[in-house]
């Protein structure tokens, strides 16, 4: 139930997050999603760090994983998004428009996870090279 509970509290945060990039930069069904391109590109390089460098530390407790995991980056992007714009860039006869959106998304995503992957690992073998200690986190009564 613990895991449930950090998986909504972090979809919480991800939710609002999303929302506020949308509400800063809005778009009308016609024009290219900046919002989800940017929502989607950031939360994958994110995410690429975190399992590159921080979740591969075994002091890192469970709870924290599936809440900035599927929680909040799950909420923060949404492969639902990319599908309503591509939908909405294609009734709205902008066919060309709704390609290019396409493989930015695909490009983009890739790169940035890749990128997070590599930063997140280099983190990870310089902090495991350079002997410093681990993460101390506090007993919280949360870690599985």
């Amino acid at each position: 139930m613990r895991l449930v509970l950090a998986v909504f509290c972090g979809g919480m945060v991800g939710t609002a997050l999303r929302f506020t990039i949308d509400l800063a930069l809005p778009h009308s069904d016609a024009q290219f999603p900046v919002s989800t391109l940017l929502a989607n590109t950031l939360g994958a390089l994110v995410l690429g760090w975190l399992v590159g460098g921080l979740w591969t530390r075994p002091e890192v407790p469970q709870w924290l994983k599936v809440a900035l995991g599927p929680g909040l980056l799950g909420a923060f992007t949404t492969f639902s998004g990319v599908m309503v714009s591509l939908v909405a860039l294609s009734t709205a006869d902008a066919v060309g428009l709704a390609w290019t959106y396409f493989g930015a998304t695909i490009v983009l995503g890739f790169v940035a996870a890749a990128l997070g992957l590599w930063t997140g690992g280099r983190m990870a073998h310089r902090l495991r090279r350079d002997g410093l200690p681990d993460l101390e986190l506090p007993d919280d009564g949360l870690t599985q």
